[in-house]
């Protein structure tokens, strides 16, 4: 079998490989296992990932960025150490696609549970496709032991005193367990 460096052959060598930047969005309120599977899958995919925090507060998060961002960091340490990608996370306010520009990212990474996420997927890859040609939208099936967590799902059972132990890590089940007084 004869293997040629397309990238080789057409630089003729002389330019460096591109760094593979992802950009996955998400409120992350809190960071269920579902996001860090999604996560650890893409890690195999990119050079480097960059968790957005979006800080939008017209979804009442339950925990502030920074609370997020601690929990995230936690919950993605040994998925970066792993895998040898190096994980990034910032916070944003607006379009996710500015902020997959403004980090350099050539792909808004994208988890799907169902058809429904799907369909909202598709109208709004297609919509920052528009804004940002550049970047490319790529979605990602969560595995099939997550593909019922939601972040939403999981405050509503801390709320009402249910475990989540089998949704998020035991560090974010202490946090949750910590913000509703249980």
């Amino acid at each position: 079998m004869t293997v040629v460096d397309v990238r080789a052959a057409a630089n003729n060598g002389t330019q460096q490989a591109m760094e593979r930047i992802g950009f996955y969005p998400g409120s992350f309120d809190p960071v269920t296992l579902g996001h860090t599977d999604i996560i650890a899958r893409v890690c195999r995919l990119v050079d480097r990932l960059v968790l957005g925090v979006g800080t939008h507060d017209a979804k009442r998060p339950m925990f502030s960025p920074d609370e997020r961002i601690g929990m995230l960091r936690g919950d993605v340490a040994s998925i970066a150490a792993r895998t040898g990608t190096t994980i990034d996370i910032v916070t944003f306010g607006g379009l996710a696609v500015d902020a997959a520009r403004e980090a350099g990212a050539q792909v808004i990474v994208r988890g799907l549970r169902d058809a429904t996420d799907f369909d909202y997927e598709m109208r709004m890859a297609g919509m920052n496709g528009e804004m940002a040609p550049d970047v490319e939208t790529v979605f990602i099936a969560a595995g099939p032991g997550v593909r019922h967590v939601a972040s939403s799902l999981v405050r509503q059972i801390a709320l009402m005193g249910g475990n989540v132990a089998p949704f998020v890590s035991a560090a974010v089940a202490q946090k949750l367990a910590q913000r509703v007084g249980g």
